[in-house]
C-alpha cells in the first residue's frame, strides 16, 4: 500500500438506467479524470483511529528500507481494519486509503507484493509439509459484483495453486441443509500450509439468511456469537482469519452488471436473481452493517476494502495477506537427514 506520484485513473462509476452503454460511459469519465490529479481519501470512520495518512509504493522504496516498508503497509492495512464506530454507509468505495498513485503505479505495488507472497506462501507450504500447524484463511465477502473472483485470479494467482485451497459457499446442498451450517465450512478449511480463500462463507448465513427470511430473526441472531466462538476455535488451532468486505458503489453495480448483459461472452456472470438482490441493497447493508458490529474481534478483525477500482481493491487484499503470512515468521525448515551424508551420496551417483 503505497504513496507514488502520478495522476488517478482506473474505472470510474457507471451512470444511472438510461444511458447508452456502462462501457462508453466509463471511457467518457475516465478521459475526464484523466486529467485531474490526486485522489479523494478514503472515509470509513476506522480512519478516525489510524489517521488519513498515505503509505509510499513499494516498488519506489530500496530493499534497505524492509522495515520502514513494514511499518507503512502496516499503517495503510490499519485504515481498513474495522474500529467501533465503522459504518458501511460512509465508505467512499472509489477511494483507495493508503495509496496516493495511479492504477499503473498500483499495478506495479502489486507486483512488487507479488514477489515476497510467492516466497512467504512456499515457506508456509514447507512448513505444513514438514509437521507445522500454521495456516492462513482469507474469507471474502461483498455484494454481487464487488470483485470476489477477480481477488481469487489475480492475489493468489501470484502464488503457487498447490498452496491454495479454495473453496465457494452458494446455496447449500441437500446434505450441507442436514448437518448444522458451520459443517460445511468445518470441512473446507486449510490444512497446515495452506492459504484457504473462502468466496462467500459462513456469513452468509447471517446475511442471505437473514435478507431472504430463511430462517427466523432469533436464530440468525444467535449465530454472531456462534460464529465467533468458531473463529476463536480455528485461530486457536493455528490459522490465521483475515476477513475482507469488498464495497462495491450502487453505480459501480449497475455498470458491472450492464456490461454483463451488453457482452456475450459475459452473459453466463449473469444472474436475474443479482438484479432482486440489488432492489434489496439497504437490508443488505444493515446486515453487513451487524456483520461488523458483532464479529469484528481482535482474532479474526474484518477490514473493509473500497472495491470500485478493482486494481485498488487487489492491491490492499495482497497487503493484508502479505502481513499475515509476514506476522507468521517462519524461516525454511530444517533438514531432519544429515545433510553432509546425503551430500556425499549424491556425489557418488556420479
Amino acid at each position: 500500500m503505497a504513496k507514488a506520484s502520478g495522476k488517478k485513473s482506473g474505472k470510474t462509476p457507471g451512470k444511472t438506467p438510461g444511458k447508452k452503454s456502462s462501457t462508453t460511459t466509463r471511457e467518457k469519465a475516465s478521459k475526464k479524470a484523466s486529467k485531474a490529479s490526486g485522489t479523494k481519501a478514503g472515509t470509513t470512520t476506522s480512519e478516525t483511529t489510524a489517521g488519513k495518512k498515505h503509505a509510499p509504493d513499494p516498488a519506489s522504496v530500496p530493499t534497505a528500507a524492509a522495515d520502514d516498508l513494514t511499518t507503512r503497509r502496516d499503517a495503510a492495512v490499519e485504515l481498513l481494519r474495522v474500529r467501533p464506530g465503522t459504518r458501511v454507509a460512509d465508505v467512499d468505495a472509489r477511494a483507495t486509503p493508503g495509496f496516493d498513485g495511479s492504477r499503473s503505479a498500483g499495478e506495479r505495488a502489486l507486483a512488487a507484493i507479488g514477489q515476497d507472497l510467492s516466497d512467504l506462501q512456499e515457506r508456509l507450504y514447507a512448513h505444513g509439509r514438514t509437521g507445522g500447524d500454521r495456516s492462513v484463511l482469507l474469507v471474502l465477502q461483498g455484494l454481487d459484483t464487488a470483485g470476489k473472483g477477480g481477488i481469487v485470479r489475480h492475489v493468489l494467482g501470484l502464488v503457487d495453486p498447490q498452496g491454495v485451497a479454495l473453496r465457494s459457499f452458494g446455496v447449500p446442498t441437500p446434505e450441507e441443509r442436514r448437518h448444522h451450517y458451520l459443517w460445511r465450512v468445518r470441512r473446507a478449511l486449510p490444512p497446515a500450509g495452506r492459504i484457504g480463500v473462502f468466496d462467500r462463507s459462513h456469513y452468509e448465513d447471517v446475511l442471505v439468511a437473514r435478507v431472504d427470511e430463511l430462517v427466523p430473526p432469533d436464530v440468525w441472531r444467535a449465530r454472531y456469537d456462534e460464529i465467533n466462538r468458531f473463529e476463536e476455535r480455528v485461530a486457536a488451532a493455528g490459522t490465521t482469519i483475515v476477513k475482507v468486505l469488498l464495497w462495491v458503489s450502487p453505480d459501480e453495480q449497475y455498470a458491472r452488471l450492464h456490461e454483463r448483459l451488453e457482452r456475450p461472452e459475459k452473459h453466463w456472470k449473469y444472474d436475474p436473481s443479482d438484479v432482486d438482490a440489488r432492489l434489496r441493497r439497504p437490508a443488505y447493508e444493515a446486515a453487513y452493517q451487524d456483520v461488523l458490529d458483532r464479529t469484528s474481534t481482535d482474532v479474526a478483525p474484518w477490514y473493509v476494502v473500497p472495491a470500485d477500482r478493482k486494481w485498488y481493491a487487489r492491491l490492499a487484499v495482497s497487503a493484508l495477506l502479505h502481513r499475515a503470512l509476514s506476522d507468521l515468521d517462519l524461516g525454511w525448515p530444517a533438514a531432519t537427514y544429515d545433510v553432509a551424508a546425503e551430500r556425499a551420496r549424491l556425489e557418488a551417483t556420479r
